[in-house]
């Protein structure tokens, strides 16, 4: 049997678009009019990694039992009664409802594990609409746009902790591969520099654009004995230049790797250097909560390499600091040559990824930073942050409370995700810095 899960929430929250998005392609109806799901559809797909059954359905809603509105109610009820564990969707966007915590309070009542999926969180101050959803208390909200296929590797991750053992022998399996993808435009070196690491012509090169066409895995174990599972995916071109059906699939192909992965190998050629398809992938690849080690392929043909990499440096000082100190290995996947050094810099990028830090060493740290910065005031009001929290790595998340933390600036918000990548040496994986307002109501004013 596989693991079933299922996607709970009021009608017109996203539930379809999300069902469709973990399924890999459009099974459900998607409209912006309330109550178009009204019998749950059912599907099979591949999430985190596992094959899993997963179930649309119909909208939550407070309703008579004999009317189509509580007969809807009654199917999701039934099935959540078969799953496994339940995503509960609410709308980051148009905020929480009555309804929505009326729904919380029944989940939190029952037996089957929760996941809090706050969608529609798609923009820049997305994120910040997701943390209303806390006072839910299901726990930590993972936000996501179902529709532009934001936060899914976030998700995927969140499922993983949650499904069921494949074999309960295997929970603590200590030779577990890492999942590792190779990204990178055509013809940067990807299946070369697989072929390199493999030892083996597993993969057809050449000098043709776009000979890989589909995403293809590999498991094997690299100079230290550990099993890795490498993606080595076709490439990623403009959306303009993504014509033929086969193409867009393979871009689509690529994503999906990405979202499966833990630390992703972005491959650049060193004579045309990081342009923005590269830069795009890095981004999606932060987006999604990966940890990167960028591959310098073709360093064997550089003539001037001390300004090849000072160009390189300062394109991703300028463009990537959210990836701040992001490895980078000189390599020829076509001699071998550095070849040997890539496998440490990614064991090493997936080692940081993975580190949670204790709270009492996090708080030591986060007092000497309000202690050397203290926050600045908003709308003529101090921020006042109490204390900061690590509830989660892969990648590292830091919680801050406070009074009126939400408020909290950008630059301010910068400089403690900066000095919590130095403090902790952390380079090159993303880090989410969450903010979460205190209020007492017996306090006196802070103005």
């Amino acid at each position: 049997m596989l693991p079933t899960i299922v996607i709970l929430g009021r009608p017109n929250v996203g539930k379809s678009s999300l069902f469709n998005r973990l399924v890999g392609r459009k099974i459900a109806i998607v409209d912006n009019t309330p109550g178009v799901t009204r019998d749950r559809k059912e599907a099979e797909g591949r999430v985190a990694g596992r094959d899993v059954r997963l179930l649309d359905t119909a909208g939550l809603e407070e309703a008579a039992p004999e009317t189509i509105q509580g007969r809807m109610r009654a199917s999701s009820e039934a099935a959540l009664r078969e799953a496994d564990l339940a995503l509960f969707v609410v709308d980051a966007r148009s905020g929480l409802t009555p309804a929505d915590r009326a729904f919380a309070t029944w989940l939190r009542r029952q037996s089957v594990p929760v996941i809090l999926v706050a969608n529609k969180t798609e923009g820049r101050f997305g994120g910040q609409a997701a943390f209303e959803a806390y006072e839910l208390g299901l726990g930590d909200p993972v936000a996501v746009s179902a529709e532009h296929g934001d936060g899914m590797g976030e998700l995927h991750d969140a499922i993983r902790e949650h499904l069921p053992a494949e074999d309960e022998d295997d929970k603590e399996d200590p030779d577990r591969p890492l999942r590792l993808a190779i990204i990178g435009r055509p013809n940067a070196g990807k299946s070369t520099l697989l072929n390199a690491l493999l030892g083996q012509e597993r993969m057809i090169t050449g000098p043709e654009p776009g000979l890989t066409r589909d995403s293809v895995a590999v498991e094997w174990r690299d100079e230290t004995g550990a099993l890795v599972r490498l993606v080595d995916t076709a490439g990623l071109r403009k959306k303009a230049r993504i014509e033929q059906a086969l193409e867009k699939m393979s871009a689509a192909a690529s994503i999906a790797a990405l979202k499966e992965c833990e630390v992703a190998i972005l491959v650049l050629d060193a004579l045309l250097g990081m342009e923005e398809q590269e830069l795009r992938l890095a981004r999606l690849a932060e987006r999604e909560g990966r940890a990167v080690v960028i591959a310098l392929n073709k360093w064997d043909a550089v003539e001037d390499r001390p300004g090849t990499r000072r160009r390189l440096d300062d394109v991703l000082t300028a463009s990537l600091a959210q990836l701040r100190g992001i490895p980078v290995v000189p390599l020829s996947a076509q001699t071998g040559r550095g070849v040997e050094k890539l496998m440490p810099a990614v064991r090493e990028a997936y080692g940081h990824w993975n580190r949670r830090i204790p709270t009492g060493e996090l708080n030591r740290w986060f007092e000497a930073m309000l202690t050397r910065h203290p926050p600045p005031l908003s709308e003529g009001r101090r921020i006042k942050l109490r204390y900061a929290t690590m509830p989660k790595a892969r990648p590292p998340t830091v919680v801050v409370f406070g009074t009126r933390a939400e408020q909290l600036p950008e630059d301010y918000r910068r400089y403690l995700v900066n000095g919590f990548r130095e403090a902790f040496a952390m380079p090159g994986v993303p880090i989410r810095l969450q903010l979460r307002g205190t209020t007492n109501p017996y306090a006196e004013s802070d103005t």
